[in-house]
């Protein structure tokens, strides 16, 4: 009797003891599992690369009691993707999204002791919620990199804009912004439509004394800002050089010298001419630039043919020629760019010549600015929303 209850009693030890060191591994287990819990909510706190990598050596120690750990974010190979583990260094895969970003590495446990595979298994469970806190941090590297960017190009846009609005009034402040008095014996008018912020279109009108009155229009064979500054040479020169002693041809002459000396790599066609007031003739020049028309005041619409020149710019010494045509009250000259005679609409038809001229046949008893408001408008309406493509230019000339 009193054996068997000496079996009881070591049986009884043994189950204590069984459960007592169970529940001790439980409890190990447990606090582990809420350790790496703990970790991976730690990584997923940060976005940024370089924190991360430096709380790897931390979480290590914490983990499997490694002395080191460190990351290699690079392609791993076939046995990494395995994890690997030699007693005194253990290393794990790292996978995200499915991409491998590389190998934790954790070395010399303390103690000396081992890594078993239960470390490198928690190892291995750690390194899941690491490789996709490091995914994370790349993708918001990305981010922030393309925010960057974006800001950046928003700024410069908005400095170029601000540019261009600038140059773009530099520009308009070439051009004669007030138009003559009702009581002066002749109606001119022009208008300036560019097809960007700046452009290469151009015009002038100016009295060169009482009786003369000086008007041209010309096109830049560039857009934006070069031929916006090709432009305010151009008109810099010819108001610098016009005078009453100078035919058209020969101020273009010498406009043309200026140019070429300049070497600017740009030309502009141009048409120019001068009203002699009292009488109504005009003598006019030509610099390559689209042929110009007279509008009788019976509607009529003349084309005029002048002797054709180069366009400013293109080479030195060429001697332009003057021709002179004589307007009677109530008829106008109109000199237009290639922007109103090449519009195109969206089936890239283009307005011609021919158009041009059956609208100015319809322009009888029209001021200048009413001529140039109905071009315009009806330019517009045969694009029919197609994007306008080139500078436009108009200059009207009346004698009253």
């Amino acid at each position: 009797m009193s054996e068997l209850l000496l079996l009881i009693g070591a049986a009884g030890l043994c189950a204590a003891a069984f459960l007592f060191v169970r529940n001790r591994r439980l409890a190990a287990r447990l606090k582990r599992a809420e350790m790496l819990f703990d970790l991976s909510t730690e990584m997923h706190a940060s976005l940024y690369k370089p924190e991360l990598l430096n709380a790897v050596s931390d979480a290590a120690r914490k983990l499997i009691f490694a002395e080191e750990a460190a990351v290699g974010l690079a392609e791993v190979t076939e046995r990494d993707s395995r994890g690997a583990g030699s007693g005194d260094v253990v290393s794990v895969p790292m996978t995200a999204r499915g991409r491998k970003l590389g190998v934790l590495q954790a070395s010399s446990k303390s103690g000396g002791a081992p890594f078993s595979e239960a470390d490198r298994e928690l190892l291995a469970k750690f390194a899941e919620p690491l490789a996709l806190a490091l995914d994370n941090a790349r993708l918001y590297e990305a981010l922030e990199e393309s925010v960057n960017e974006l800001q950046l190009a928003t700024a410069q846009k908005e400095r170029l804009e601000s540019e261009l609005q600038i140059a773009g009034s530099i520009q308009l402040s070439f051009l004669p912004t007030i138009m003559p008095s009702a009581n002066e014996p002749f109606d001119v008018c022009a208008l300036l439509r560019s097809a960007k912020e700046v452009g290469g279109d151009f015009y002038n009108f100016f009295k060169i004394d009482e009786d003369h009155l000086f008007f041209t229009l010309g096109d830049v064979s560039d857009k934006g800002i070069p031929a916006a500054l090709f432009m305010a040479m151009t008109l810099s020169l010819i108001k610098g050089k016009m005078n009453a002693e100078l035919s058209p041809g020969e101020l273009l002459g010498k406009v043309n010298d200026e140019l070429c000396t300049d070497n600017a790599q740009l030309f502009a066609t141009i048409v120019c001419g001068v009203l002699k007031i009292s009488t109504g003739e005009v003598a006019l020049s030509d610099g390559g630039h689209c042929t110009p028309y007279v509008v009788k005041a019976d509607g009529e619409v003349l084309p005029v043919k002048l002797p054709k020149g180069i366009p400013l710019g293109s080479f030195p010494e060429f001697r332009y020629k003057d021709q002179t045509i004589v307007l009677a009250k109530g008829d106008r000259i109109v000199l237009y760019t290639d922007g109103i005679t090449e519009a195109e609409n969206a089936v890239q038809e283009q307005y011609s010549a021919n158009r041009l001229q059956s609208f100015l046949s319809q322009t009888s008893g029209y001021s200048s600015a009413e001529i140039i408001d109905a071009l315009l408008m009806d330019v517009f309406m045969f694009a029919d929303g197609a994007p306008q493509s080139d500078d436009i230019a108009v200059l009207c000339l009346m004698r009253r």
